[in-house]
């Protein structure tokens, strides 16, 4: 098992990052136990358990919160855990009976998570809100994007999932650290606004500098620079490359043949542009396959753009092995790797409330108050 066998850690069940931090922790060997609903929700969209792959790794346990003997058992559960996930909006746990205060006089060592869009406090706290919201107020949105175009959201990778559920599992581990020294939890509370700021931090630098400036498309790492960025090819398929350093950038000439041409100097922004349209050019004049014979083994800092059903069978993930399929869904593998205790997946998604009575009886509550709890509904057994 991974580096955090042992670790036990309750999930409130939601969407998006809350899920992805819980995968992350299981993917690590953590025993995770989901609390879901015991009526559906979601984003409303109609998913076969295994394909919701963020769901991989758990048990669930589907509990009735808005009942009293509900936001009892999930204290109950508490009380054997090292760390809580929860993402709803600031209040709802208080409201439910089992906000922070509440468990950590049930188990003071608790490290109590708790994720937002815009963090528990300030103006803004309880408003609705999704990644694409977060990343806006961040200042990340605004520098993604085409010169002259509008701003691109980057899927919801950098709000939900970096600045979100990556913040949220390197807070709850950090904290089970603290703890296991000091014997106190602690609550740690993510915002998904200053993750996701956090993640920019190089750009404030180099936009403080001077560097880095309010127009997209034109800075070094967004499309502006010619030898950063992405070519299409003459299959109507795509290359990046990321020649920055000069040895690179200089392969770079040679493999395209600019080698001998009379050229601007590497750093010359305002001949980028034309720079960009040259080697669009020659781009088009190979296939994807035919580029990367070129350019692969030379130091140009250079990868083809590859489909999501194309990348397993890449050499690289191949013999990495970095991709998965498990019950025929492929799916990334954990990530990162260790030397001595190996990550792995621990299980297939789970289906709300398949394991309610038994991850119970394991956690702890006797047989017979299952059995109550499953027949008066506050617990569904699916």
């Amino acid at each position: 098992m991974g580096p955090l066998a042992g670790i036990k850690v309750v999930e409130m069940a939601g969407i998006g990052p809350g899920p992805f931090c819980a995968m992350a922790l299981s993917d690590m060997g953590a025993e995770v136990l989901r609390i879901d609903r015991t009526e559906p929700s979601g984003l409303g969209i109609v998913l076969d358990p295994k394909f919701d792959l963020l769901k991989r790794g758990r048990r669930s346990v589907a509990i009735d919160l808005k009942d009293a003997r509900g936001a009892e058992t999930v204290l109950r559960l508490v009380e054997q855990a090292d760390a809580l996930i929860e993402g709803f909006r600031p209040g709802v746990m208080e409201r439910l009976g089992v906000g922070p205060d509440e468990c950590l006089r049930r188990n003071p060592r608790l490290v109590y998570g708790r994720m937002t869009g815009w963090g528990q406090d300030g103006p803004m706290a309880k408003d609705v809100g999704h990644d694409i919201n977060y990343i806006a107020l961040a200042g990340v949105l605004h520098c993604i994007g085409s010169q002259g175009g509008v701003p691109v959201p980057p899927m919801n990778l950098v709000g939900d999932f970096g600045g979100g559920a990556m913040f949220l599992a390197f807070g709850i581990v950090s904290a089970l650290l603290e703890a296991a020294k000091s014997g106190k939890g602690q609550v740690v509370d993510v915002s998904m606004v200053e993750g996701a700021a956090y993640l920019m931090t190089s750009i404030y630098g180099l936009h403080a500098s001077g560097i880095w400036n309010n127009e997209r498309g034109s800075n070094l790492l967004d499309g502006g620079a010619h030898y950063y960025n992405v070519y299409e090819t003459s299959d109507g398929k795509y290359v990046s490359v990321g020649a920055i350093e000069p040895k690179f950038y200089q392969q770079l000439l040679e493999r395209t043949g600019l080698e001998g041409e009379e050229l601007p100097g590497q750093q010359d922004r305002d001949a980028w542009p034309q720079f960009r349209r040259r080697l669009a050019e020659i781009f088009k004049t190979h296939t994807r396959d035919e580029w990367c014979e070129i350019m692969e083994g030379a130091e140009v800092c250079f990868a083809p753009v590859l489909y999501m059903d194309e990348v397993r069978g890449h050499s690289q993930n191949a013999a990495r092995e970095s991709f998965l399929d498990i019950d025929g869904v492929v799916q990334p593998a954990p990530a990162p790797r260790f030397s001595r205790t190996a990550s792995q997946v621990q299980s297939p998604p789970a289906r709300r409330g398949e394991h309610s009575a038994a991850a119970l009886r394991d956690w702890g509550i006797p047989p017979e108050e299952v059995q109550a709890l499953c027949d008066a509904g506050v617990v569904d057994q699916t």
